[in-house]
């Protein structure tokens, strides 16, 4: 929304202003009066131009009187864990927010248990919501964070950092932001507080001093400790849920918290020019409560930051996407230039102090007594010394991101195989691997949703190449690159038969016998697999010594377990001595064949042409008295068997046999695959907004 200024000077009135003045400029006696002038005519066409604005509509409109009641709100906000000194500090901030008004609630997005106990006290007014988008190290995302807030159905949506405080003018702006007849989108700059003498009530209704006298006013919060910096403090953002979106293209992937992503927002959301965007961090005090260990530091001893959260990679990753997508990078907006809206002597205005622009609101009825008995000429007066203020404000005039930038260089996450597995593995020292290309880093994503929401979160994801190695790092996942890969990795013509096929299966098993000799079992999961449950318990059943694989048989009838029958997409080893001598054979025999190494598996441990079965479903390979199990195929059904997904609700009638898992393969190709898995509702992914489906997801699938 592009607003209109009645109050530009005009040319003719500059040129006169000009000629009358410049003379005073070459005379250096008349040059101290010539500045007293100009200063003085800014000043009365300042009032001018405030006088004017009583006789002129506003640029936007209200919906009607303000009432008492406020518009329903919802505030959103992904705390750490509530422990310790952290823990104090947000439950200070939450019950700040919550003693503003019966209409506010909370939700809190988080998968720790401290922040559900925490909730808990104060339900049903705050809420937990683990249903977005983290990454392996806990991380939130910022696109699922707003995307989230954007599905609620309350009035206003707010994203706020989890420790800052809101005192009670908030409310009164958003009774007035709330009346404006335009969506809009508006943001504040919070406080950084080192010290904050305050605490609340038990109520949680009043502030009260440490001697326990009630604070009264807003001026009894003011201190001098207290830092304000436009350009790198934190920021409260919120927005009226209306019908028109809060920018134009796609939100990218930023991690929460860690750079960039506000300023990004709100540049976008002021180029899109779909709604009224303005700054009111003049009229909302929000005090973000400093916490100075929280600071990135690339000197900290916890250099990895797995413990304190200072991940050098996350604030790279961050910078990089918004060099990339959108316009922060190249076309920054001026936030001289933006409107501000700006409580003055009990009265609302809109600011644009950068074209000396004036708006004040007016209500049918007063919300002020102030504003009722103030005479005109005081409220003239104290206007001109409010966009004083603001132009006097350090950051008001020149807020830029330039020095955010870093060097464009290829990200990378700083973690071993060894330190990715003691992080990853469950309690049976258990992990499930993917191995991929960049080719399929869409149904690597919707494995890797379904993982999450089947609550399984001991998977690793290794890299057939650098771009799936980045887009891995981007997507949050646990990632490590393979680097003796010897071909590149086609995008369209990697599929079964293929050379490149082959040699990437044979990847597969030296990575799988790698982890087998570090101590961990290893579930090995091709990403075109949907789970319907969780198969480890079972797998793990069989006990050690005993390979679990798929079968490839479709046939409906006879053994499973014959010659090529086994799919090393999908099997499960322990880390033992002898299953690691059997892969150790496959590994062994795949790299003096010509095919795949799906042959490998079957010819070494169930021999050529079979002669080591032991009956329809089992062989065993004599030199390593390791026994190879062929799944049921009710259970673990191949793409082929009983033409399940040519089924018209394949889900459903995969549930009805109690499958673990479906393989979308027996079909040659990644668009087919595609083609065939999305439409079935087997999907978790979006690729359009890079997050994984919920139940509140708003946005139509695009995998193509």
């Amino acid at each position: 929304m592009k607003i209109s200024n009645p109050l530009f000077l005009s040319l003719t009135t500059m040129n006169f202003f000009q000629s009358i003045l410049f003379p005073f400029l070459y005379n250096n006696k008349a040059k101290q009066l010539g500045m007293w002038l100009i200063w003085l005519w800014g000043f009365i066409l300042i009032g001018v131009s405030f006088y004017a604005t009583q006789l002129m509509p506003l640029p936007f409109s209200f919906k009607g009187q303000i009432l008492l009641d406020g518009p329903t709100i919802t505030i959103f906000t992904a705390p750490r864990p509530f422990v310790g000194s952290i823990g104090e500090r947000q439950a200070l901030a939450v019950r700040s927010w919550l003693g503003l008004s019966p209409d506010i609630t909370v939700v809190l997005f988080s998968q720790q248990p401290s922040v559900f106990s925490f909730a808990e006290l104060f339900s049903p007014r705050v809420s937990v919501d683990p249903n977005i988008d983290f990454t392996f190290l806990g991380t939130p995302f910022f696109h699922s964070i707003v995307a989230r807030s954007k599905a609620s159905s309350s009035d206003v949506s707010i994203v706020i950092d989890p420790d800052t405080i809101l005192l009670p003018d908030f409310i009164q702006t958003m009774k007035h932001a709330h009346k404006l007849d335009h969506d809009w989108l508006l943001f504040s700059s919070s406080k950084s507080v080192s010290h904050f003498p305050f605490h609340l009530d038990a109520d949680g209704k009043h502030w009260l001093q440490d001697d326990g006298s009630r604070v009264k006013t807003r001026k009894d919060f003011v201190s001098q400790d207290w830092k304000w910096n436009l350009c790198d403090g934190k920021m409260l953002i919120a927005w009226n849920n209306g019908d028109l979106p809060l920018h134009k293209g796609v939100l990218p992937p930023f991690l929460y918290g860690k750079g960039l992503h506000n300023r990004w927002l709100i540049n976008e959301a002021l180029l899109s020019d779909f709604r009224f965007v303005f700054d009111a961090s003049w009229s909302i005090s929000n005090l973000n409560l400093n916490d100075l260990d929280q600071d990135f530091n690339r000197t900290s001893e916890d250099f990895l930051g797995l413990a304190t959260g200072k991940r050098f990679w996350e604030v790279t990753g961050n910078s990089n996407l918004a060099m990339l997508y959108g316009s922060l990078y190249f076309h920054e907006q001026n936030f001289s230039n933006i409107f501000r809206l700006f409580q003055c002597g009990g009265d609302y205005l809109f600011v644009n102090s950068a074209k000396m622009v004036v708006y004040p609101l007016r209500y049918k009825g007063s919300l002020s007594l102030r504003k009722q008995v103030m005479s005109k000429s005081t409220r003239e007066k104290k206007t001109l010394e409010c966009v004083d203020t603001i132009r006097s404000t350090k950051g008001a005039n020149d807020c830029s991101v330039e020095d955010y930038w870093t060097v464009s260089t290829p990200i990378s996450l700083p973690l071993s195989l060894d330190i990715l597995l003691s992080l990853r593995a469950d309690k049976n020292k258990t992990v499930v691997l993917a191995v991929v290309g960049y080719s399929y880093k869409e149904m690597l994503m919707s494995w890797v949703c379904r993982l999450n929401h089947l609550q399984i979160s001991n998977f690793l994801v290794c890299a057939l190449d650098d771009n799936i190695y980045d887009f891995s790092i981007l997507q949050g996942l646990p990632v490590f690159k393979y680097a003796n890969l010897e071909t590149k990795i086609s995008f369209d013509n990697c599929h079964f038969g293929t050379e490149c096929f082959q040699k990437v299966t044979k990847v597969k098993s030296r990575i799988v016998l790698q982890i087998l000799k570090l101590g961990y079992n290893v579930l090995m999961s091709d990403v075109d697999i949907y789970w319907f449950k969780n198969p480890l318990p079972l797998l793990s059943s069989f006990g050690p010594a005993v390979l679990v694989a798929q079968s490839d048989e479709y046939k409906l009838t006879g053994p499973i377990n014959l010659p090529r029958r086994l799919n090393s997409g999908f099997y499960y080893a322990y880390s033992d001595v002898t299953t690691i001598a059997a892969l150790e054979k496959v590994v062994k025999h795949a790299a003096n064949s010509n095919l795949s190494e799906q042959p490998s598996f079957y010819d070494t441990l169930c021999g050529e042409g079979g002669y080591n079965r032991i009956d329809d479903s089992r062989c065993l390979e004599p030199q390593t008295n390791v026994t190879v199990q062929f799944l049921d195929r009710d259970l673990f059904p191949n793409g082929a068997y009983k033409d399940l997904w040519q089924e018209s609700n394949v889900k459903e009638a995969c549930l009805m046999k109690g499958c673990f898992i479906i393989h979308n393969n027996w079909i040659s190709g990644r668009r087919k695959k595609l083609e065939r898995q999305v439409p079935s509702g087997l999907w978790e992914y979006d690729m359009s907004t890079r997050m994984c489906l919920q139940t509140w997801h708003k946005t139509k699938v695009v995998y193509f």
